[in-house]
């Protein structure tokens, strides 16, 4: 008999499960904090850029803030320039 010796087995791998898991969360704090990025959650602000710029424009357009023209105009100096 073993006299309790085996009961408490069944427990060690949970213990591993969450070793396993809290280093994996100190790996990814570490990069996170060495790599500078403070944020926790999704960063804000969306893309930026010509693509940024294209949605924005056609948004007014859309919105009625331009006219066809203004809005040919535009698209003219956004296809021209170099971002």
């Amino acid at each position: 008999m073993m006299w309790g010796y085996g009961g408490s087995m069944g427990l060690y791998w949970l213990f591993g499960l969450l070793t396993i898991v809290g280093i994996s969360l100190l790996v990814v704090l570490m990069v996170r904090l060495f790599s500078g990025d403070r944020s926790i959650g999704p960063k804000q602000g969306g893309e930026v850029g010509p693509g940024r710029a294209r949605q924005i424009l056609d948004e007014r357009f859309a919105r009625g803030e331009l006219t066809a023209e203004q809005y040919r105009e535009q698209r003219a100096v956004l296809g021209e320039d170099k971002w």
